[in-house]
């Protein structure tokens, strides 16, 4: 598929705001490293819903006729785009209610719960988010739970950089906050290994000869049928490099994994470090950012068997 700039932009930063928003929630209840002040969580949290927010404008950027975009809320029972929005448009007024409870240093109960309620619809969102691809059953690289589980742990992972930074210029204790982003970048890598591992197997891959039920000999279509592409072919015959992949593969684990891995290090060591906290983050973001671009240019549709593909 052609890789849309605003589709990437629109997965890493909401994923990231998500992310940031359930863990700072997580934060505030169990008050890690002595805990953010007031001021500090109200800002945090705006931080959140503005990475939220833009990330959702963004997404309409590619929309044809982005003034229709809100028929993609119309098909909730059926649709993982509009059971998406509508968990992110539910989220923000809970969002705020949470902020707003806290700012107003109202009753624990109702902090608590607005907070709880906001984190949950969260992490559905973001799941709906990778739920969108995951059930397309014609393109074999996004029909996997391994898609839903990458979106989760990569934009948690981004959300928990974000709030290690927090700690850092808050001068809180770091060692909770580095365990946490430790143990999320871990999750993130082993699923994103397991994922790359999974799309690159033969044996999982449909092909010509599957497509066409003759499967005991080679195949090879003589006549596509067609004089012109289709959108399909268009959209879903994106040309990529095996060898231009791996490398980008590599580049994935080395900014999104590696770098903040052995910034996480040098944190422990020297906990005012806010430069390293910067630099991991970025890193993150980055690695984040061409994982979302292979995840689109690595997908193929079973269309593109009939146009002269031997394997999709």
């Amino acid at each position: 598929m052609h890789p849309a700039l605003s589709v990437i932009f629109f997965t890493v930063a909401s994923g990231a705001g998500f992310g940031l928003f359930s863990l700072l929630y997580i934060a505030d209840v169990f008050q890690l490293g002595g805990g953010f002040n007031r001021e500090q969580l109200l800002i945090g949290g705006l931080m959140a819903m503005a990475l939220i927010v833009f990330g959702l404008i963004s997404s309409t950027f590619h929309l044809a006729n982005p003034k229709n975009a809100w028929r993609a809320f119309s098909r909730f029972r059926t649709s993982w785009l509009s059971r998406e929005g509508v968990f992110a448009l539910a989220f923000m007024p809970l969002g705020l209610a949470y902020l707003a409870s806290i700012w107003f240093d109202a009753p624990a109960i109702l902090r608590i719960g607005t907070g709880l309620l906001a984190a949950v619809l969260a992490w559905i969102t973001v799941f709906s988010t990778g739920m969108i691809y995951a059930c397309l059953k014609t393109i074999r690289q996004w029909h996997t739970p391994l898609v839903p589980a990458n979106y989760l742990a990569l934009g948690y992972a981004s959300g928990s950089l974000l709030l290690l930074l927090g700690a850092v210029v808050a001068r809180l204790d770091t060692v909770p906050y580095i365990a946490m982003t430790a143990l999320i970048i871990s999750i993130a890598a082993v699923l994103k290994a397991i994922y790359y591992f999974w799309i690159g197997s033969p044996s999982a891959s449909s092909t010509i000869n599957t497509a066409t039920g003759l499967t005991r000999a080679g195949v090879k279509l003589l006549d596509t049928g067609h004089t012109h592409g289709t959108f399909l072919t268009q959209e879903f015959g994106f040309k990529l490099a095996r060898q231009k992949a791996g490398v980008l593969r590599v580049g994935v684990f080395v900014l999104g994994f590696g770098v903040p891995g052995v910034l996480l290090i040098f944190i422990f060591q020297q906990p005012d470090a806010m430069w390293a906290a910067a630099l991991a983050l970025i890193a993150m973001l980055l690695g984040a950012s061409v994982e979302r671009w292979l995840f689109f240019a690595e997908a193929r549709h079973v269309v593109n068997l009939y146009h002269g593909a031997q394997r999709c």
